[in-house]
């Protein structure tokens, strides 16, 4: 993978300037300078490959991944030579149309390369075509039958020439090793005779004492034994190994957003609901004035929600009802209701009763986009019937959401209309990007007037 990189990388620097100033001047100067510059270019991007761990086989396998670690490199890389070169005052030697063309291509081969490397990478670990190192497995009866250990191992770089299973009866016997001793003097000889490489356990890692046994009757072979998780184990290992301080643990749930990308999700927050208020300004003023002179009360609602944590805080909104309801008992508004008032009923339609809520998104107590904050009283009820409901409150709550751009907005008639809008909401924690919340934001535009459950 490293060697095409390179060579793809050199290729496409040398082929652009060569191309590009023969179309633009006719004559190929300094072409020595552009080809070291192709080789300084590749040896940098391929030792911070390395570093990002970007040639291994589950790297090399994950396309998303490796599209987005060839983009952030050779972006990267580009814009430091470049400040390098401008520093050093080199940057004249460099024709700009070359520099971007090779910046271009360039990027355009190791994409599509990659894109060819992860099929083919893929298909050959199905086949089992990496299978070279020479292995044999010491299993508890049954085990190798019903793990996926065995078939994992095939595909990522073991053949398994022999598996020996030993019932979990002789197992928990203090005897293990006198009781086997044949077996296991006839399986060493095997191991030497095929030029065995690894030796695999696989067995309930409670077993200890076996374990310990196996291992004291296995120390004349000079090969690596590694001991496979358990069903139970490996349910926690497929977590990600956090080390804090001296001890390592498996991190069961982390916190659905990283430092990084709250701070990005915040930033679009600030600069969205900023730019919003500027924008909806006249129509904030105008139905302020129109609120007032069609009933009296106050222009804002203003009404106890829970949302990042669990924690509480009051919503604004603008009235759109009689009543402002915001107690233990709170009755979600339905079609024709007696309540909402003339103005409101067109404010609900079109969703400009929820502008006010840019002010909390500025406060921070809400985001432009997330699960939808229900009534404490909702809250309450609902945490108590509908078990993953609490993971809502992962992330901070929005003024619009994947449940509501999905046609779960607005009245909620049945219990399962709710766990459906809960069902959206985890979906929306669990896969949230930037590129999710400016989705929902257009989605919202588009939708926010024909919303058949807005009353």
């Amino acid at each position: 993978m490293a060697v095409v990189d390179a060579a793809l990388i050199v290729f496409s620097g040398i082929g652009c300037a060569v191309g590009y100033l023969l179309a633009s001047a006719g004559v190929v100067g300094k072409a020595d300078v552009y080809a070291a510059a192709s080789f300084l270019v590749a040896i940098n991007f391929i030792l911070l490959t390395i570093v990002q761990q970007g040639y291994r086989l589950k790297t090399i396998t994950d396309l998303q991944r490796t599209f987005r670690m060839t983009l952030t490199t050779w972006t990267g890389l580009f814009g430091a030579l470049l400040a390098i070169a401008f520093t050093m005052k080199i940057s004249e030697g460099f024709s700009r149309g070359a520099t971007i063309s090779f910046y271009l291509v360039g990027l355009f081969l190791l994409l599509a390369w990659k894109t060819v490397a992860a099929r083919w990478t893929a298909r050959a670990l199905r086949t089992g075509a990496f299978a070279n190192g020479r292995a044999i497995m010491i299993a508890e009866f049954g085990l190798a039958t019903s793990s996926n250990a065995v078939d994992d191992l095939g595909q990522h770089g073991y053949r398994l020439m022999r598996v020996m299973e030993i019932p979990a009866k002789e197992l928990t016997s203090p005897l293990l090793l006198s009781s086997l001793a044949p077996r296991f003097e006839e399986l060493i000889n095997y191991a030497r005779e095929h030029r065995i490489e690894h030796v695999f356990l696989l067995m309930n890692w409670s077993r200890q004492h076996a374990i310990d046994s196996i291992l004291d009757a296995l120390k004349i072979l000079p090969v690596p034994v590694h001991l496979v998780p358990d069903a139970n184990t490996a349910r926690f290992l497929r977590y990600p190994l956090v080390g804090t301080g001296n001890t390592f643990t498996a991190e069961l749930r982390r916190a659905p957003l990283t430092f990084r990308e709250r701070a990005l999700k915040r930033a679009l927050d600030l600069v969205g609901a900023s730019f919003a208020l500027l924008v909806f300004a006249p129509v904030m003023l105008v139905t302020a004035i129109l609120i007032k002179l069609s009933s009296t009360g106050p222009v804002f609602f203003r009404q106890t929600r829970n949302g990042f944590n669990g924690r509480a805080f009051r919503i604004f909104k603008f009235r759109t009802m009689r009543v402002i309801e915001d107690g233990p008992t709170i009755r979600q508004a339905q079609k024709n209701d007696p309540r909402v008032t003339g103005i409101g009923k067109w404010l609900r339609k079109t969703s400009i009763d929820e502008l006010p809520q840019l002010l909390n998104v500025l406060k921070g107590d809400m985001s432009l986009v997330g699960p939808r904050p229900h009534a404490a009283a909702h809250n309450t009820e609902y945490e108590q019937i509908i078990g993953n409901y609490a993971f809502r409150h992962h992330v901070k709550p929005g003024i619009t959401g994947w449940a509501q751009v999905n046609g779960y907005r607005g009245e909620t008639r049945t219990l399962d209309l709710m766990q459906k809008r809960v069902e959206h909401d985890l979906w929306y924690i669990n896969n949230w990007d930037f590129k999710l919340d400016l989705r929902v934001l257009v989605l919202t535009a588009l939708t926010s007037l024909r919303a058949p459950n807005a009353y």
